[in-house]
């Protein structure tokens, strides 16, 4: 890319005001290291703190914003804790991947040398599609796919398309010939055989141009279930947007924490870094929380950016990001949740040093 990147900062809720200037500090400190022009970083409002600022949980102004932005880092939101009406809203991050089409959502989920996990060697990438399936509050143009006929009664849609699957296939069969070549369909195609199972066809249609990279399909339970044995054996899981939600969940904790699960929201022209994990606020303010995931989000960004760009500096930023957390957590750098003592400033402080020394 020419220039500096103008990254969009939307703090979130919670532990967001802490782990997203973490993942700024390594990001900057990355792009210096890799030779990378620097980072304009636009800060934008959002969330609890945007209803009290500007009457809105995610203002218009934000939106508008982002457009014109390289790309954007999405904090936490806790809008369960929200008043009304936003609680019942499409929450911030829901609104963002909607009105940007940001139709695959990467979830990587990688244990470290060094640190606990329920199963070592882990090193997946679950590839979710994210504006469709069991998703109600994305899978309609207006309005949502829930609805109740009378006050007993609760009926909720789900919307699977041709056109969005083949897009994510094709989105997880490539990631697949970058790594190790295996691609897993998951669905629950002998109940929902409509659905689900074109869900499972389509994408096998779509591998099926890519003779290179072996692929099986699992049911939902299935899949759940070999994970907590053998989550080192996976490598790329395409599914719809609820099953991969699940998913990605048991895939970090497996890993050795939500606190290291990563990700990005991507369309083929926009991408947004957002941690996998929640807000946290029973940890808010203290220190203590795990910017890992919200650090190797911005890493996947920027290697995000540096391939759609054909920006080899981006792409070693991103490199650095990576083996920068690798090295500090297997020197025995890490947050409680890892089994640590260092605090969040501390751990990012830590990565930076790697990174630059």
């Amino acid at each position: 890319m020419a220039g500096t990147l103008r990254l969009g900062l939307l703090e979130g809720d919670g532990i967001g005001p802490e782990i997203v200037p973490a993942a700024v500090r390594v990001v900057e400190a990355a792009l210096e290291s890799a030779g990378a022009p620097g980072a304009d970083w636009v800060r934008l409002p959002l969330g609890r703190a945007a209803i009290d600022t500007h009457g809105s949980h995610i203002p218009a102004g934000t939106l508008e914003a982002l457009d014109g932005l390289d790309a954007w880092l999405l904090g936490p939101h806790d809008n369960a804790a929200y008043p009304e009406p936003f609680a019942s809203q499409l929450n911030p991050s829901g609104t963002i991947r909607k009105q940007f089409g940001l139709f695959a959502n990467i979830r990587p989920a990688r244990s470290f040398e060094g640190a606990r996990a329920v199963v070592p060697g882990t090193d997946l990438v679950i590839v979710r599609e994210n504006t469709q399936g069991f998703y109600a509050d994305r899978n309609t143009f207006a309005g949502t796919g829930e609805f109740m006929p009378d006050a007993d009664t609760a009926i909720a849609m789900a919307i699977f398309t041709r056109s969005a699957i083949e897009r994510i296939a094709t989105v997880a069969v490539e990631l697949a010939r970058t790594r190790r070549r295996r691609l897993t369909i998951v669905h629950k195609a002998n109940v929902l055989r409509l659905t689900t199972g074109m869900f499972r066809d389509v994408c096998r249609e779509v591998a099926a141009g890519y003779p290179d990279v072996e692929v099986d399909d699992l049911h939902i339970d299935a899949a759940a279930a070999r994970l907590v044995r053998h989550a080192d054996r996976f490598d790329v899981i395409v599914t719809e947007n609820m099953f991969g939600d699940i998913l990605s969940d048991l895939a970090g904790e497996l890993a050795g924490s939500l606190g290291i699960a990563p990700s990005i929201n991507a369309s083929l022209d926009k991408a947004m870094a957002q941690a996998s994990h929640g807000s946290a606020p029973d940890i808010a303010g203290r220190n203590i929380a795990n910017p890992i995931a919200m650090i190797l989000s911005a890493g996947m960004l920027l290697h995000w950016l540096g391939t759609r760009h054909d920006d080899a500096a981006l792409r070693a930023a991103a490199e650095r990001i990576s083996s920068g957390v690798e090295e500090a957590v297997k020197a025995g750098t890490m947050t409680p949740d890892m089994g640590g003592d260092t605090g969040t400033e501390e751990f990012a402080t830590a990565v930076a040093q790697v990174i630059l020394r």
